[in-house]
């Protein structure tokens, strides 16, 4: 009788080490995926800071077209000038 309630426990104590050692396996696996996507996260929102920014520095530029038509309509004038005056 002392044999068989030996052996019945013998499976539940296998059974919890077998769970046991899977949860710590799993742990193992996910605690250093769960750092890696913190860090992901945070250089995310750098990167959009950083993107933002540079639309504010960049946004003169929609500008750029009209300053090289009136930059091309000046040289224009300064070369009817110069040649009206012979040079």
């Amino acid at each position: 009788m002392i044999g068989l309630i030996a052996t019945s426990h013998t499976g539940w104590i296998v059974g919890y080490v077998i769970g046991g050692v899977v949860v710590v396996v799993v742990v193992a696996l996910v605690v250093p995926i769960l750092l890696l996507a913190r860090t992901i996260g945070q250089q995310a929102a750098r990167i959009d800071d950083g993107l933002s920014e540079a639309v504010v520095n960049t946004a003169a530029l929609s500008e750029l077209e009209t300053t090289i038509d009136s930059a091309e309509t000046i040289t224009a004038g300064l070369r009817r000038g110069r040649i009206r005056l012979g040079g």
